[in-house]
């Protein structure tokens, strides 16, 4: 096993030195390449004192990620934040991280300059001659378990929750991912999600750890689908790990009618949960690709779970999440600290090597979530509470419930808003669709997106398929569902529609 992310990347371009590492649509590196800049902007780093925790702000883009390793390499915490987040929200993450200095480029130079902190421009720091010691000083003084960035979500008090993460937990799951998916210096990510986002660990650090190329898709043509399918094909993209509603931007085309990835062997998909609708049909134009529902939250790397798919199911089944991945060590615990049985109810805990650091400066927060092992009352063993239901099912696979706060009581019933949406999804002409819960007037909502059927239509067959105390006090009908900065469905905002249509 690697110490460090820089052992990793070292490794990797003594084997692969001149195959392309990062390419986007107008640049392209090869791991030499790659290597030598990282190497010039980790000497530069360490040149100004090495500042301890340093934002990212650039666009998704290779100098994103040369921004990523050369703090990795300068033993900087780093984390990526969206440039088009609101003022507000970087500022309450700069203020959470007490950051040293933001990394940026040419192009959101003027942004960044009402921050006031130290700016690093990161073509200048392309620039930087290398310097072999002051490198090595750093690496050798390194550990496995120190951080190597901070990964912030939102919070439940309006302030940004941020996941640290450590080289070791990195590198566990990154080598988890290549041994459970085959991964090698012939796989051709197409990589869907943003760097700010805990989707994009697995297919950044899957690469470097196996000599893969990873391929930027431009967010842009995931709003026009036939577009998404050539550049998959121009580029040769062999494998991707998309959130369910871009792999839904296809089946809800029909685009594969038309024209087909010609390279693709494997999807993998997590974030959301997976429409057994969007599934079918992949599957039944695609029948010879792997299929993989990945699950787990951004506090232990990535996801902790895996089911490849190996079974047909209808519209309307739920898809398990599966087994632990082989570092990886999965407890159901019910409300009472015991151990659930096959069947029983519980909430997913997650022990291993996955399992982060932590939440940065939030001392509170961690001790509610990464507490003892009450399974282990012997020696000191912290494991992650995900506040997701789970249950095995009688294939001895994990089936997610929902999270603790989607479960609803509602006219005197609990209710799993998610069991909802898996049976409206089921009903032909459904896009899309998601439930909400307001609180104020006791109302389960549901949005749906579908080019012809009716909201009295869909209520209808609510109340076919649904217990009584289940079926939607309200439909609304959208053109199109919001979607947040990560590709899902934004139910923030439908909780905002909702509130204002009661």
């Amino acid at each position: 096993m690697f110490k460090c992310i820089k052992d990793v990347l070292e490794n990797t371009t003594k084997k692969y030195a001149d195959k392309i590492a990062f390419l986007e649509t107008n640049r392209e590196v090869t791991y030499k390449e790659f290597y030598q800049l990282v190497n010039n902007g980790a000497s530069f780093l360490i040149q100004e004192k090495s500042p301890k925790k340093i934002v990212i702000f650039i666009d998704k883009s290779i100098y994103a990620l040369e921004a990523m390793f050369m703090c990795a390499l300068a033993g900087v915490l780093y984390t990526v934040v969206d440039v088009t987040s609101p003022k507000e929200r970087i500022r309450l993450i700069l203020e959470t991280l007490d950051a040293d200095g933001i990394i940026t480029n040419e192009k959101n130079l003027e942004q960044c300059s009402t921050y006031n902190l130290p700016i690093y421009k990161i073509e200048e720091m392309e620039q930087t001659e290398q310097n072999d010691f002051s490198l090595k000083e750093v690496a050798d003084k390194m550990i496995d378990t120190d951080p190597l960035y901070v990964l912030f979500t939102s919070g439940s008090t309006g302030v940004p929750k941020g996941s640290v993460i450590s080289h070791r937990s990195v590198i566990s799951y990154a080598n988890d991912i290549v041994n459970t998916f085959h991964i090698d210096e012939t796989t051709i990510f197409g990589s869907q999600t943003p760097f700010y986002f805990s989707m994009s660990i697995l297919d950044v650090f899957a690469t470097i750890l196996s000599g893969a190329t990873f391929c930027i898709i431009p967010k842009m043509y995931f709003s026009f689908p036939i577009k998404l399918v050539e550049f998959l094909n121009t580029y040769k993209i062999n494998t991707i790990y998309w959130v369910p509603s871009a792999l839904g931007i296809l089946s809800n085309f029909d685009v594969f009618d038309k024209m087909k990835p010609e390279y693709l062997k494997t999807v993998l998909f997590a974030g959301e949960v997976m429409p057994v609708k969007y599934l079918n049909y992949w599957r039944g134009h695609l029948p010879t690709v792997l299929y993989a529902n990945l699950f787990g939250p951004t506090e232990i790397t990535d996801t902790a779970t895996y089911y490849i798919v190996n079974r047909e199911f209808l519209d309307s089944d739920s898809l398990p999440i599966g087994i632990s991945f082989a570092n990886c060590n999965i407890l159901v615990i019910k409300e009472d600290g015991t151990e659930a049985s096959c069947g029983e109810v519980g909430e997913l805990c997650v022990r291993g090597s996955f399992v982060g650091l932590g939440y940065y400066n939030n001392e509170e927060k961690t001790k509610e979530c990464f507490v003892q092992n009450p399974l282990n009352k012997n020696y000191p063993e912290i494991i992650y509470k995900t506040g997701d239901l789970v249950k095995l099912n009688e294939y001895k696979e994990l089936v997610y419930l929902g999270r603790k706060d989607f479960q609803i009581k509602h006219m005197g019933y609990r209710i799993e808003l998610g069991e909802i949406e898996s049976n409206i999804f089921s009903l032909e002409g459904i896009l899309s669709c998601a439930t909400v819960y307001d609180n104020d007037s006791d109302k389960i909502i549901l949005f749906y997106q579908s080019k012809s059927l009716t909201e009295e239509e869909v209520l209808g067959y609510a109340r076919e398929k649904l217990l009584n105390y289940m079926v939607p006090n309200e439909v609304i009908r959208l053109e199109f569902m919001p979607i947040n900065a990560n590709g899902k469905i934004d139910r923030v905002k439908l909780r905002e529609m909702g509130g204002k249509n009661g």
